[in-house]
């Protein structure tokens, strides 16, 4: 651009204000990223094409159990390779605040269902050994310091057990990795026989079933079968993707894609105010020099594009670094969000093109009214002023 240096120059006249709101932007388009891309993950991939395993759940709502009896006949329809129950336990470990999943599973379904997490045969013999055994993914080990042979007690929410109290104490029989460059490990398992015979409620019903299909097999056929199989029945089914049902548990805490409207609706008007001042400032500041560029032979269009261009340049600088470092915070959390978020937390072309598409509207929104003045100005009275 012909005028660039002039432009690069005033932008950084004050070093610290300058600074200042470029952070207030990389802020602004930090959070933008992140929540944009959490709101995707959690409400969006719900088409089946492609997908590897699906997800049945009570058709009415996902805090409804299923019945066990589903298990063989949703096993006895083509396209079903392997099927197994889960169940939310809702547990913490020492402190309300170390909450990660835990699931009553059957050892053998549950690995061939996720053939990606990978542990020793020793470790998995001991497990289906010892009824009150638990194992644990890596991620969960390396944060609190678990090792094989130790003894965790679970502090569950919602399950009691028949002797009494919430609280369920497990042997460490495994540690398991993952092959999956997206996946996490923070999760415990234990054995669903263990749980069905201890727990004072919910025998012979269970969470959500997952199933993985056989080679070639169609999923929205799959799907089909299996909802019209429990169709008018008490206990009606919804079979989706992974992407789909972590969508339903997201919508247990609230509607996720208004509260992130909401938020980043507070954050870009707070972002205009600041950058609108930013280039008021500015602007007042060099009445006489651009009164100078004026009687040089700038135009009136050239001093308004030139106004206009910092604050744009501006905006760019602080969205564009916030969302690269959206994009490494979504590689960095998504591990520890995999089990909830399949996929996990991708900052996707889409959102980097509206991202982009953000920073030059709310650079020219912010600019105008200076630009406007400064494109406006008499050279007499600025000069005068000056």
């Amino acid at each position: 651009m012909k005028y660039f240096g002039l432009i690069w120059r005033n932008v950084w006249r004050k070093k610290i204000r300058t600074s200042l709101t470029i952070l207030s932007v990389l802020v602004a388009f930090l959070l933008f990223a992140l929540l944009n891309a959490l709101g995707q993950a959690m409400s969006g991939g719900g088409a089946m094409t492609g997908a590897v395993r699906l997800v049945v759940i009570d058709k009415v709502s996902l805090i409804n159990f299923l019945p066990l009896s589903h298990k063989n006949k949703i096993a006895q329809i083509p396209g079903v390779a392997v099927v197994s129950q889960q169940s939310w336990f809702g547990g913490f470990y020492q402190d309300p605040k170390n909450q990660f999943p835990q699931f009553p599973v059957v050892p053998d379904e549950y690995f061939a269902l996720y053939p990606e997490f990978v542990m020793p045969e020793e470790q998995m013999e001991a497990w289906k050994n010892n009824r009150t055994g638990a194992v644990i993914g890596r991620d969960l080990a390396e944060l609190y310091g678990l090792k094989v042979g130790d003894r965790i007690p679970i502090q569950s929410t919602i399950f009691t057990r028949k002797e009494g109290g919430r609280t369920w104490e497990f042997d460490i029989e495994g540690i398991f990795d993952t092959t999956d460059p997206k996946g996490g490990t923070a999760l415990l398992l234990f054995r669903h026989d263990y749980f069905a015979e201890a727990n004072t409620f919910g025998d012979g019903f269970v969470g959500w079933y997952t199933l993985r299909l056989a080679e070639g097999a169609d999923p929205v056929e799959v799907a089909n079968a299996i909802d019209l199989q429990f169709a008018n029945s008490p206990n009606e089914t919804e079979t989706s993707t992974e992407a789909a049902f972590a969508a339903s548990f997201a919508k247990q805490f609230g509607n996720i894609a208004l509260i992130v409207t909401m938020i980043l609706g507070a954050v870009f008007f707070t972002l205009l105010l600041v950058a609108g001042n930013t280039m008021s400032q500015s602007v007042r500041e060099r009445i006489a020099e651009l009164a100078v560029l004026k009687t040089l032979g700038f135009k009136d269009g050239t001093v308004l594009g030139i106004v206009l261009t910092e604050s744009v340049l501006i905006m760019a600088m602080g969205g564009l670094l916030g969302v690269a470092l959206g994009w490494l915070a979504g590689l960095a959390i998504g591990s520890a969000m995999a089990m909830f978020v399949p996929g996990g937390i991708v900052v996707s072309t889409e959102i980097v093109l509206l991202a982009v598409a953000l920073m030059i509207g709310a650079g020219v929104l912010a600019g105008i009214f200076p630009a406007l003045k400064a494109m406006r100005l008499s050279i007499v009275d600025a000069l005068a002023r000056g």
